[in-house]
């Protein structure tokens, strides 16, 4: 429903007919076609009067929120669409308000929905009744009770399959106080034996799925379901069921129910005890007297169950084996067979299970049960068995339908006498309705003396050999004459050409329809003994709670009663329950199964029809229209119905009744078609509501065209008031920005007027002025310009003269010039003639020196030399300076005017020494100076780090690869000759932690190698190495930067930290400038930037305190920012 659309009756926006007594024409076909109707539109509840339909959807609706709850809460039953919180919201306004004890009846097939239409009604009376500490705490109590009894649940969804009526009890508020639930059977044969396709109890499953690997190993169990017999594996796994997310739910629900953690595990390991009874078998063994005996085939299944039960394994292995039969002081101990052994295991399973489900229910009843003792208002909610129809129907299938039998009984009662109470309440008169009455068939099952359950129990009891047959036998004899039996041995003749019934069946007419029963098992079913030797055995267990279960074993309370049967406590358990619902006013829920493969958006017509006739649906639906098919209260019918009369519209001033009077005489509809009762109007034919409904229908359309053309006629008019209001106030505003416009224009022109009649008068008295000025400025310049003509004038004279005294002064100037530089000619001519003769003269001298001299100087020259040196420069031959090329001492000069040559002999010294250091020198030790040089001209000054390294020798191959086995394959990758063979740290881009890697240089390529694995990591060729950059302070980090664009750049720089700075950065240096013959830019610098990926990153170098000692550390501050913090 959208969200503004507001109902106000079931018959607003009605898919199909939301009530059955209102189907017309009603046959079995149109009630089936109303509800497929109605569930292919995902409206899964519909009325047959108070009764609610529910159609099993078998998916999620979004029909149960909180918001539905508030929508369907105090309003009344026929106000909303069909929906189980309204039959909820009424039963509980009835306890409430009217002080009614209520019972919710729930019935319909196994998977019809039963069990979630039950936690649907108590969920809503949780959400409804009042709040608190106390009363939220009894509310999750009753709530989380469902969970810890789903111990019955057996089939591949949660159907019910057992019976189950719990009281709420409330204070007079309507408050929850809490709750008492009766159980009536637990069908305990399921352990043993369950149709294919369906799955022995839940809590089996959900165990060995859901508890952890500690406890399955406590409880002795494993996760595998194929080692337990007792489990069917072809639906062990169903879709959508998580079983172990289940287990949790129930162990979480237990806890909130009160259950303490021991009594949790008690009840884990009873089920596991169960689960491990299955894994027993026996094999025959005879004796010497002829007799057959049993014996276990493998111990360690029942050791492990006698660990888990605390029961000493030799008592519960002679009770699997022997049993003992007491009567009159004496005993008798007989052997069993294979077949009483295993009938003795299942009966001990079947009652473990059984008794342990009545232990949870009377616990469970201990933790919910009102704490106080006020009188109390109480709501049943009965949950039980629908009605079944198998293909093989036995003593299970027998009581559930006679259990169903009785609450048709009830229901046929219990909604005729609320029709005729409320006809005689409305003072309408009742008429008798004639209906099928199942009393014949609940006789024919419950009869004390001819019934089929006293015919069970007496032969059960009689004493001789008791079979199946002589049970069908007696059947056959007793009931032969009943209408509503059949069986293929009956001596009545109209049945004995029915080769349809088999000879060990019978079949019982029921009120829904035909049921053929095997009779195979009745006998032991009814009985269901439990030899007393195993109870004597589980007695004996030190398990608390399984010698709980079993009070009877007690040795000093020995009864040699026979125990009840089966058939006979179902019976007393039914009798009790009709009790107790005929003392509240009842409310139905039919629930109905759409198809067989428990599927969404599936409607099986047939399944649907066969339920109905069972259900009694349509019986049902006479019943209510034998009197009169609908009612309704004054108030609500006037007020739906009034448009359609003018005396009561819009507005009924008088009493509602006489309203209604007027509009059904104004309609001229037949008085025998309604009656008037005290508080409400009777329809008596579905044809006159609809008529109503056409009527209703059809005047609306009419108001809603009449209130179309007023609104659009008060809209149109509005919107002319408005348009003329608006005129009004445009035009006046209009008005009033003409006015002060004109008024603007009119003073804007008086001030252009006013500014160009100033301007004109000031430029006349300008001119004015200006001629005055220009009179005497004219006076003044003619006498300036005559002044100057006479200046000029008298200038140009006085120049005249003054060039013709300097031309003649000129003119003597150039002849005494001429003839001094005549002069200076000839002397220098003179002198130089002087000069030639003089050096001529001078070189014939000394060659005639040379010549005398030659045979002397040759000889000893150098040594004259050396010994005028030391003797006359140096002034003592022992003083000679030392040869070594760093020894800075050197003689004082004995004369001052030997100065600069005393400089220059120690220059030409020092040079000469150096050589001869030199010529020592091999070509190794010439290369390693040559680095040693460079590395001073590129760091000295500059690196904080250079002095340090200055007595280092640069040895190049620290890491010895060629010698080292552990780097063999690396040495094997690498085919030129290694430069520097050093371990880094490499810093990490991302986080500034450092990584230790081998760092390889060679003549071309740049490489980096894993240090343990010795793989190579990165190869740089050296024309992709464009710059290092390192900082000034005594740090060993430098970065290694790429060229932009270059496959080794694709994921940025390189950042190292070395203990050998210089030597590497040296060395790479040299060798990039021997391959590329460019020089590498060596950048020292305390802050650079570095390329990492897409990213431009700052590395800063600081001055910090350092943790680890003296060890500079890198940290990434953020994107753009890396810091190395140097101590």
């Amino acid at each position: 429903m959208a969200k503004m659309e507001v109902k106000t009756s079931l018959l607003d926006n009605m898919i199909g007919v939301g009530d059955m007594v209102l189907l017309e024409p009603l046959n079995e076909e149109t009630f089936i076609n109303n509800l497929k109707k109605r569930f292919d539109h995902s409206e899964i509840y519909t009325y047959i009067g108070s009764v609610v339909i529910s159609v099993n959807p078998y998916r999620s609706l979004p029909i149960y929120s909180p918001e539905k709850v508030e929508e369907y809460r105090n309003r009344n039953f026929y106000e909303l669409s069909p929906h189980i919180f309204a039959l909820s919201d009424e039963a509980y306004r009835s306890l409430r308000d009217q002080d009614k004890d209520q019972c919710i009846l729930i019935t319909g097939e196994s998977g019809a929905g039963k069990t979630e239409a039950s936690k649907l009604v108590m969920s809503y009376v949780a959400a409804v009744c009042g709040k608190g500490a106390e009363v939220n705490q009894v509310k999750e109590q009753l709530l989380q009770s469902n969970p810890v009894l789903e111990v019955g649940v057996t089939r591949t969804v949660d159907s019910v399959i057992r019976g189950k009526y719990m009281d709420i009890e409330f204070d007079f508020k309507g408050d929850p106080l809490g709750g008492v639930i009766s159980n009536f059977l637990v069908k305990k044969f399921r352990i043993l034996k369950h149709p294919r396709g369906e799955r022995n109890f839940h809590v089996f499953y959900q165990l060995l799925s859901g508890a952890s690997e500690e406890l399955l190993n406590k409880l002795k169990l494993e996760r595998d379901f194929s080692r337990y017999n007792y489990l069917s594996l072809d639906s062990a796994k169903v879709n959508g069921v998580d079983d172990a997310a289940n287990f949790r739910t129930v162990r979480n629900a237990m806890q909130i129910v009160g259950f303490m953690d021991h009594e949790a595990e008690s009840v884990l390991a009873v089920v596991a005890a169960v689960l491990k009874l299955g894994n027993i078998e026996f094999k025959p063994e005879s004796r010497v007297n002829g007799l057959d005996e049993s014996k276990i085939k493998d111990k360690n299944e029942l050791k492990e169950i006698c660990e888990l039960t605390g029961i000493d394994q030799s008592v519960l292995e002679r009770a699997f084996s022997f049993r003992t039969v007491e009567a009159k002081q004496e005993k008798v101990s007989t052997t069993l067979n294979v077949a009483q052994a295993y009938y003795a295991r299942d009966a001990l399973a079947k009652n473990l299970y059984s008794r342990l489900f009545s232990w949870l229910v009377n616990r469970i009843n201990e933790s919910i049960k009102a704490q106080t003792k006020v009188r109390k208002k109480v709501m049943g909610v009965l949950d039980i068995y629908g009605f079944e129809i198998f293909e093989d129907n036995s003593f299970e299938q027998f009581i559930i339908n006679y259990c169903n039998e009785k609450l048709q009984q009830i229901f046929i009662e219990l909604t005729l006498k609320e029709e005729q109470e409320e006809y005689i309440r409305e003072d309408i008169e009742w008429t008798h309705i004639d209906y099928f009455n199942n009393a014949i068939i609940c006789d024919l099952i419950e009869n004390n003396t001819n019934g089929i359950l006293a015919m069970l129990d007496e032969e059960c009891l009689r004493p001789g050999t008791v079979t199946d047959e002589t049970f069908l036998e007696k059947l056959n004899q007793v009931c032969a004459t009943h209408q509503h039996f059949e069986s293929r041995m009956s001596k009545c003749s109209r049945f004995l050409n029915d080769t349809s019934l088999p000879h060990s069946c019978f079949r019982i007419q029921h009120y829904a329809g035909k049921v053929l029963y095997q009779v195979e098992g009745f006998v032991d079913k009814n009985n269901d003994l439990l030899y007393r030797d195993l109870s004597q055995a589980m007695w004996k267990a030190s398990h608390a709670l399984i010698k709980s279960l079993f009070p009877e074993g007690n040795p000093a309370k020995i009864n040699l009663k026979r125990p009840p049967t089966a058939g006979s406590q179902f019976k007393a358990s039914v009798a009790t329950l009709m009790k107790n619902l005929q003392t509240k006013n009842p409310n139905y829920i039919r629930c109905i199964k759409p198809n067989d493969k428990k599927a969404a958006h599936i409607f099986t017509e047939a399944l649907v029809c066969h339920q109905i006739r069972y259900l009694g649906l349509l019986e049902n639906v006479r019943v209510r229209r034998a009197g009169y098919a609908f009612r309704q209260a004054y108030e609500p019918c006037l007020e739906r119905y009034k448009m359609l009369c003018k005396q009561t519209w819009p507005h009924w001033k008088g009493p509602a009744r006489s309203g209604v009077e007027v509009l059904f005489n104004e309609l001229e509809i037949p008085v025998e078609e309604y009656s008037f009762g005290r508080s409400k109007i009777f329809i008596r034919n579905p044809r006159t509501l609809f008529k109503l409904e056409d009527l209703r229908k059809q005047r609306l359309e009419d108001l809603a065209t009449l209130i179309q053309k007023i609104y659009r006629g008060w809209k149109c008019r509005t919107h002319f008031l408005l348009m003329k209001k608006s005129q009004i106030v445009i035009a006046a505003w209009y008005r009033r920005y003409a006015q002060q416009k004109r008024y603007q224009q009119t003073k804007s022109s008086a001030l252009v007027i006013q500014s160009y009649i100033r301007g004109w008068k000031a430029r006349k008295i300008l001119r004015e002025l200006k001629h005055q000025k220009r009179c005497k400025e004219a006076v003044t310049t003619i006498a300036a310009y005559w002044h100057g003509t006479q200046a000029r004038r008298e200038l140009r004279r006085l120049k005249e003269e003054a060039r013709n005294k300097h031309a003649i002064a000129v003119i003597w100037a150039y002849w005494l010039g001429s003839k001094a530089r005549r002069e200076l000619k000839r002397l220098k001519e003179e002198a130089r003639r002087k000069h030639a003769v003089a050096v001529i003269w001078a070189y014939w001298l000394g060659l005639k020196v040379r010549r005398e001299y030659r045979k002397f100087f040759r000889a000893n020259a150098g040594k004259k030399i050396y010994e005028f040196t030391c003797k006359i420069l140096l002034g003592n031959e022992n003083k000679m300076p030392s040869l070594s090329p760093i020894d800075k001492n050197w003689p004082s000069r004995p004369y001052l005017f030997l100065d600069s040559t005393h400089k220059e002999l120690k220059r030409i010294f020092h040079l000469w020494r150096c050589k001869k250091y030199r010529d020592q020198f091999t070509d190794q030790q010439k290369l390693i100076y040559e680095e040693k040089l460079e590395a001073s001209e590129l760091f000295k000054d500059k690196k904080a780090l250079y002095p340090s390294s200055v007595g280092q020798p640069f040895q190049g191959a620290y890491l010895e690869i060629n010698k080292n086995p552990k780097y063999k394959k690396l040495k094997d990758a690498i085919e030129e000759k290694i430069i520097i063979a050093e371990v880094v740290n490499k810093i990490n881009r991302a986080n500034g932690k450092s990584t230790s890697r081998i760092f390889l240089l060679t003549n071309n390529n740049l490489l980096l190698a894993d240090q343990k694995s010795g793989q190579i990591k990165s190869e740089v060729p050296l024309v992709d190495v464009t710059k290092v950059s390192m900082s000034s302070q005594n740090d060993g980090f430098f970065a290694v930067h790429l060229k932009e664009g270059s496959e080794a750049a694709s994921k940025g720089d390189f950042l190292f930290s070395s203990d050998h700075l210089i030597e590497m950065a040296t060395k790479l240096y040299r060798t990039t400038l021997s391959q590329t013959k460019q020089k590498l830019n060596i950048e020292i610098s305390d802050e650079f930037l570095v390329q990492f990926r897409q990213d431009k990153v700052c590395v800063k170098f600081i001055q910090g305190n350092q943790k680890n000692g003296s060890v500079p550390t890198c940290k990434r501050k953020n994107n753009r920012l890396l810091e190395v913090a140097v101590p």
